[in-house]
């Protein structure tokens, strides 16, 4: 064992393109090739402060950052290619932990939930549908809260993800009868001409559209990895899986020793330095910071990604001052999302690897790889974990 804990950060979504089989990949009739994230943002937003990441290379897999010839002596950087067939939250997620996902999970993002499906939602439950289309969670509510509390009915909508969401207000809904719903979705959305990766709960409260807020009581029903993980491997055999973020909620708890879930990409961060700090175990810190992906991605919004980037940068800098001389930290991501793309979905792109720790001594860029699995691969080599046949991925062998 050369290293004693792994700290595998995920900035949700922060691609950096040129997936070998972008053009397979569709939204709105156009497909992914010549998605960039974070290239497309730097070709906006020139000027960017992220002193951390380059320092740690990230100039070696974004080309068109200015000043780029930068040493980092203690890191490597890669590319990461996607083998499994989607670009969504869960499939990548799955990937980094070994698993190969032949199948995508549907989305429902441009026509809405099949009338069968929600007809199905409506006797079962016992309320009317309404919304039925992709939208922010929070304007959403605005446009329907008052609707929704009028009729006791439930607001249902998607996003780029596979995933069916329903919102019901905290006082006039409740949240039993809320939650009662939800696992009535994710019994009806196990079926295969359905198959829906998640359905998360959103109750919310205030009276008027100007005072809707979403509340922390959020409840996500996922399906489980299609098999045994690089987390149960680790968890059977004793080492202990400390999950920040919705990392539990992919996973369906699965594998799962401790999990902390998180507010803010800055929330996340700061519970990540906490535990790197105050926490003395062997095994793995797995962390994903969302808003890259659900307020900047989705939303298009450039400016605001750019924003993201650097705020998480200042946190970067906390955390590299905390780490011990056994930890080792990985940067990386799950999939695109260019915010100057077309639509509102993911991109398939290569996600960047950033490997740092203070015993790597002659830190390179050393190449691509074909899938996300060889960060789960690596875990279980450190450990002396045998990999099971079905798991994909190839050990990192630069970082012993």
């Amino acid at each position: 064992m050369k290293y004693k804990r792994f700290i595998v950060i995920v900035m949700d979504s922060l691609g950096i393109g040129n997936a070998r089989d972008a053009d397979k990949f569709y939204q709105n009739g156009v497909s992914d090739k010549g998605s960039n994230t974070f290239g497309h943002i730097v070709d906006r937003f020139p000027v960017i402060n992220i002193p951390n990441l380059r320092k740690l290379g990230i100039g070696d897999l974004v080309p068109n950052l200015s000043n780029n010839n930068i040493s980092h002596p203690n890191s490597y950087t890669l590319k990461l290619n996607e083998a499994s067939n989607g670009k969504d939250t869960m499939t990548g997620h799955w990937e980094m932990m070994g698993i190969y996902t032949s199948k995508p999970f549907q989305t429902f993002t441009e026509t809405g939930f099949p009338k069968d499906l929600i007809e199905r939602l409506e006797k079962e439950t016992g309320h009317k549908i309404i919304g039925n289309y992709a939208a922010s969670g929070t304007q959403i509510i605005k446009d329907l809260g008052e609707q929704q509390i009028k009729e006791n009915s439930l607001i249902v909508y998607t996003s780029a993800d596979s995933v069916l969401q329903i919102c019901g207000h905290e006082k006039y809904t409740g949240l039993d009868e809320l939650y009662r719903c939800c696992e009535i979705a994710r019994k009806i959305c196990m079926e295969p001409k359905y198959f829906v990766g998640r359905v998360i709960a959103r109750p919310y409260i205030g009276e008027t559209k100007d005072t809707f807020k979403r509340t922390s009581n959020r409840r996500d029903y996922a399906v489980s990895p299609s098999n045994k993980t690089v987390m149960d491997v680790l968890k059977d055999s004793g080492y202990f899986v400390s999950c920040v973020g919705k990392i539990s909620d992919i996973f369906n708890d699965c594998g799962v020793s401790k999990t902390i879930h998180t507010k803010s990409n800055n929330n996340g961060m700061d519970i990540t330095i906490e535990d790197v700090k105050n926490s003395d175990y062997n095994g793995l810190c797995y962390v994903n910071l969302v808003e890259f992906d659900s307020e900047y991605g989705h939303r298009r919004n450039v400016e605001g990604y750019k924003n993201c980037i650097e705020d998480f940068d200042k946190k970067l800098g906390e955390l590299l001052s905390v780490l011990k001389e056994d930890d080792i930290l990985l940067l990386t991501a799950d999939h695109g999302n260019d915010p100057t793309w077309t639509g509102s979905d993911h991109t398939r792109e290569q996600v960047p690897l950033i490997i740092y720790s203070s015993k790597i001594k002659d830190g390179q860029f050393i190449g691509e790889t074909d899938s996300f699995a060889d960060i789960g691969a690596s875990i279980l080599k450190n450990f002396d974990l045998e990999k099971p046949k079905y798991m994909i991925g190839k050990p990192i062998l630069k970082i012993f």
